[in-house]
């Protein structure tokens, strides 16, 4: 479990921002006339802020390349 969480701690980073990016829209911005699909709800909004925030974090998690790893397995 330890290691699942040094592994993703970077994606798991955003999803909390992103919750609360998205949770912080709704209270502050909103949508006045009740008719928005993500932001006129709370848990809406906060889940989608956090799928976003996720996928933004993922993006510049740096990867591994093979060709380091078999070098190193060398040494």
């Amino acid at each position: 479990m330890n290691t699942f969480i040094k592994k993703n701690l970077l994606t798991i980073a955003g999803i909390a921002v992103g919750a609360l990016a998205g949770f912080l829209y709704w209270k502050f911005v909103g949508c006045n006339t009740g008719t928005c699909a993500i932001t006129s709800n709370p848990v809406n909004s906060t889940l989608y802020g956090s799928v976003l925030g996720g996928l933004l974090f993922t993006t510049m998690k740096k990867e591994k390349s093979e060709k380091n790893d078999v070098q190193r397995d060398h040494q």
